[in-house]
């Protein structure tokens, strides 16, 4: 897929810099042309010699190479490339660049760049949550260009969270998604709910369950990675894809899930249903927080409308619908009644019996059953790539 393309890898001064090198290697090796732009405090991290070495190019860092008496043209690299990969991308970079600043090579090339420009940013996390990082990225979202969202973990600082520049390995896998010809969702309009609902009792409490939506987020950069421009409506969960590829709905509730629910799937090709929906709500909630007053307190609960099954039964003939079955007993037979009632197309099942599924872990282990008696057993593996598995077999569902 990458045999033959041209890549343009801008390293930022960052301690994130010392992953250029593993990504240069892994574009190498997939055929890809790449050459390397260096702002001069990235220097400090990375050696040029290094990254020439494996990119089998010279690094570019400034206007006038001295050793060979040459100017570098900013334009002409511009105009070489398929794609300007800035990884890492650090804070200063972000801001010069949403701001039209152009004090250095790497800031004239993508002035001058007319190919897709992929931004991979890499700092700390209060400066990666700073009101100022998120409008510079926020703009350069809104020039079209496109973000490869910083990943959760430790940081140089010692301190934990969202910052670290995404894995080469992840990179990679965008970049390939990005540049393939076809993908098997192209074109197609995917809604997706995923995460708890949060059904309020009083002002402060509510009833819910403990699923972290990381299946649903998987799935929703599955799909986007596959072609599909996805809806991805949400209960309160900190699991969120990159907001500047897939439409993102925040709710809380059930009743609010159902009525964006339905708005989005009246022109959707694909719809799954991957959230935790609550069962029940109270009949009565109060908008203050209730006090102890020594006495006991009853909640009585009714139903809430059930999202799949009331979408199930008004889709239209060419719309695929997917449920999820998180089961404790009776798995298989619960499952085939689901995808019968809920006039799924795909249901996926998996159990809290199996070590690694259900709430909260990194990994699913899923059995996927479809309308024509079909079932498919995937051993453990990561929600990203279980999510992977899905899409396929939504392909494989449409193209029928």
């Amino acid at each position: 897929m990458l045999a033959g393309k041209k890549i343009l890898l801008a390293v930022c001064g960052s301690i994130a810099a010392y992953k250029s090198a593993f990504l240069v290697r892994l574009l190498v090796k997939k055929g890809a042309k790449v050459q390397v732009i260096m702002t001069n405090s990235a220097k400090d991290f990375i050696t040029p010699l290094t990254l020439s070495t494996l990119s089998k190019n010279p690094v570019h860092s400034d206007f006038f190479e001295e050793k060979s008496g040459q100017w570098q043209s900013h334009v002409e690299l511009g105009l070489w490339a398929d794609i300007m990969l800035i990884a890492p991308a650090s804070a200063n970079t972000l801001a010069k660049l949403a701001n039209g600043l152009c004090d250095n090579l790497l800031s004239a090339v993508y002035l001058s760049a007319r190919c897709p420009i992929l931004i991979a940013p890499a700092m700390d996390l209060d400066m990666y949550q700073h009101p100022a990082t998120k409008a510079n990225i926020d703009r350069l979202l809104s020039f079209g260009n496109h973000l490869i969202d910083a990943e959760d973990g430790e940081l140089a600082s010692g301190l934990s969270g969202q910052g670290r520049m995404a894995d080469p390995e992840n990179i990679l896998a965008y970049v390939e998604a990005f540049l393939a010809p076809e993908r098997p969702l192209s074109g197609k309009k995917v809604v997706i709910t995923s995460g708890p609902t949060h059904e309020a009792i009083d002002a402060v409490r509510f009833i819910g369950n403990h699923s972290s939506g990381k299946m649903g987020a998987a799935l929703a950069e599955a799909c986007r990675d596959a072609g599909a421009k996805v809806t991805f409506i949400t209960g309160p969960v900190h699991a969120l894809p990159p907001n500047n590829t897939i439409s993102i709905q925040q709710v809380k509730s059930a009743g609010e899930m159902f009525e964006a629910a339905q708005k989005s799937f009246k022109d959707a090709d694909v719809g799954i249903f991957a959230a935790a929906v609550s069962d029940y709500r109270p009949k009565e909630s109060y908008s203050n927080k209730k006090k102890k007053d020594g006495h006991s307190f009853s909640i009585e609960l009714i139903e809430n409308p059930d999202i799949a099954a009331e979408l199930g039964k008004n889709k239209r003939k060419n719309q695929i619908t997917v449920g999820f079955a998180l089961e404790t007993d009776q798995e298989q037979q619960n499952a085939q009644k689901k995808l019968q009632n809920k006039n799924f197309d795909l249901i996926a099942l998996n159990s809290l019996n199996d070590e690694g599924a259900g709430f909260a872990h990194e990994t699913n282990k899923v059995t996927v059953f479809d309308r024509h008696n079909n079932h498919y057993d995937f051993e453990l593996k990561s929600k990203k790539e279980v999510a992977s598995d899905i899409v396929n077999l939504i392909a494989k569902e449409l193209n029928a």
